[in-house]
């Protein structure tokens, strides 16, 4: 089994947007989306739930109006802020980091630490095959957690499946959650524009896959919007043996695609965009 994640040195790139044609186009996969913070890969796939999941992680404190004195021992030992007295003690759950420190100290067991819910995780059908998605909570932590929560069913799911091959699209960046969902890949496929912005994220994804020894591959979304910054990038990942398997144009027929609902290479099979998808698959299977 094979697992290829699709990724990106920034937001906005058009990372989901591809991912959600290469799944239509690459056969016999299980499809996982880690970008857990953001999730977005739905709205192009459109899953129907088969499942539905609570996440807990981290842990939260809880008063027992009747046994707290309102001492103000759990506001004075909090170090966030996170704790007021009135009559009793009030947790601000947004101020909390779910130290515990509260419920240590509190002199009469008033404070008990429970699981926090975070988010949900889903199994879900889509015409392109079956589909492991998460939404973390707002505000919520634990982002790493859910991706390796997700990646873990999407390859159970694979295994009594019998599936070749699962196509992750991961979080943008180069941060906690994007370390969880390259963990174990086979390949990353790393998706950049020709800004300079665009450029200098991608040198940072690029150490970072470097850096915990997973294989990369590039493609160039919109290369023809500046064709000296897309030169700039072949030539840097030449510099590091970086294969650019992708160069995509500008084409209208993309965000006309998201606008309606559907991957380019099903709302217009025949646009710029949607042939360099084709191409794009072709390198990839030829990479793999």
């Amino acid at each position: 089994m094979k697992e290829i994640v699709v990724i990106s040195g920034k937001g906005g790139t058009g990372k989901t947007s591809i991912t959600a044609s290469l799944a239509m186009l690459l056969p016999q996969k299980v499809i996982a989306d880690c970008d857990v913070d953001a999730a977005d890969l739905h709205l192009l796939l459109q899953p129907d739930i088969q499942e539905r999941h609570d996440f807990y992680a981290g842990i939260r404190p809880v008063i027992d109006e009747a046994a707290c004195t309102g001492c103000g021992t759990c506001m004075s030992v909090c170090r966030f802020s996170a704790v007021t007295v009135e009559n009793v003690a009030v947790i601000d759950e947004f101020n909390c980091e779910g130290c515990g420190v509260c419920a240590y100290f509190c002199p009469s067991n008033a404070i008990s630490l429970q699981e926090n819910l975070c988010g949900e995780w889903y199994i879900s059908q889509t015409q392109y095959g079956p589909m492991v998605h998460a939404a973390l909570g707002i505000g919520e932590e634990n982002s790493g957690k859910l991706v390796t929560l997700v990646k873990e069913k999407a390859r159970r799911l694979a295994e009594a499946q019998g599936a070749e091959l699962i196509l992750v699209d991961g979080p943008p960046g180069i941060g906690c959650p994007v370390i969880a969902s390259i963990s174990n890949a086979n390949k990353v496929l790393i998706v950049t524009e020709p800004t300079l912005s665009g450029l200098h994220d991608l040198e940072r994804v690029l150490g970072l896959a470097q850096h915990f020894k997973t294989p990369s591959l590039v493609c160039i979304n919109k290369w023809d919007i500046n064709a000296e910054v897309s030169h700039e990038i072949e030539a840097r990942c030449a510099q590091k043996g970086v294969q650019v398997v992708g160069k995509i144009p500008f084409d209208e027929a993309m965000p006309k695609g998201l606008v309606a609902g559907l991957p380019v290479v099903e709302y217009d099979a025949q646009s710029p965009a949607a042939r360099a998808i084709y191409a794009l698959c072709d390198a990839i299977d030829m990479c793999s």
